[in-house]
């Protein structure tokens, strides 16, 4: 795929203005996340504080940021992006469908709510992965297990089905149904809270609250977002925020976040005006690198 100058990650209300924003100063663009825009923004019963939309619902926000994308023309590329690394004078970044390129990223993923399993830190990338589809390859004939945290992340249940020989998924949302893992035979369901990730003899072992051991050759961790510091190494962060100034640049030059992902306060307006300012630094970076470049 053709390189960039800005990449979006994210569908929210930030990478919606990011995105809005970079399209009016003529940057080419790569806006990547759900199509089906925010399910958080969806859900909300009614918003209050949006400037020139009072009481609206969520789902009729969404709409409202539907149409003004349409009538811009600007896309979604439906992707997840497990890694972000910096290449010198672009980024990488690793899909699950496809690789990319792009002169500057901005993050505008959401935030991470859940703290990270004890033990899922220190074997990412030793039997622990946050990305079925980047990583299902790895695991031909094998057995995985899937701790699935939305009802979205069924769909790289089911094709990481389609290459291990058995998958166990673990969901960690309340369904009686999980439709989108299709009609694969080689998936079993378990209805158990995690509590521990080991590695032991060469296997990956998940215990978990019941006293239960699960035993496979790889653990997928799969939530709405990826923990910043694992998405872009070398990412400054507190807590589970990017840690960012007031244009919106985190610590790797370059790379501009927006939105819940930098932190409290998780307001839909606040998002989407860090969006609007992440865009804006991000065009002057390009300014200031293609003068430098011919300096």
């Amino acid at each position: 795929m053709e390189r960039v100058e800005i990449a979006i990650i994210g569908t929210g209300p930030a990478g919606l203005e990011a995105a809005i924003t970079a399209t009016l100063r003529n940057k080419k663009i790569l806006l990547i996340g759900d199509p089906d825009l925010s399910g958080k923004l969806r859900k909300a019963h009614r918003i209050d504080n949006y400037l020139g939309l009072p009481e609206i619902a969520g789902s009729d926000l969404a709409e409202q940021f539907r149409a003004h994308l349409d009538k811009m023309g600007i896309e979604i590329l439906q992707d997840r992006i497990g890694g972000i690394y910096s290449m010198g004078d672009y980024f990488a970044l690793q899909g699950g469908k496809d690789n990319y390129e792009a002169e500057t990223v901005i993050l505008a993923s959401g935030v991470v709510m859940e703290k990270p399993i004890p033990g899922e830190q220190e074997n990412l990338g030793r039997g622990v992965s946050y990305c079925a589809t980047c990583d299902a390859a790895l695991y031909r004939g094998k057995t995985a297990l899937v701790l699935g945290y939305s009802p979205e992340e069924e769909a790289e249940v089911a094709f990481l089905a389609e290459v291990a020989e058995k998958v166990t998924y673990l969901p960690q949302y309340r369904a009686e149904e999980y439709p989108g893992l299709g009609d694969a035979t080689n998936i079993v369901v378990e209805k158990e809270t995690p509590l521990e990730i080991l590695k032991a003899d060469g296997e990956m072992v998940l215990k978990t609250s019941t006293g239960s051991e699960y035993h496979s050759n790889g653990i997928f961790v799969l939530r709405e977002a990826t923990p910043p510091d694992q998405l872009v190494p070398g990412l400054g962060t507190e807590g589970n925020a990017v840690v960012c100034d007031r244009q919106m640049r985190t610590s790797v030059e370059g790379i501009f976040a927006a939105g819940d992902i930098t932190g409290a306060p998780y307001q839909y307006i606040k998002a989407a005006g860090e969006g609007n300012i992440a865009a804006l630094s991000a065009v002057n970076y390009l300014v200031a690198k293609k003068r430098n470049a011919g300096a």
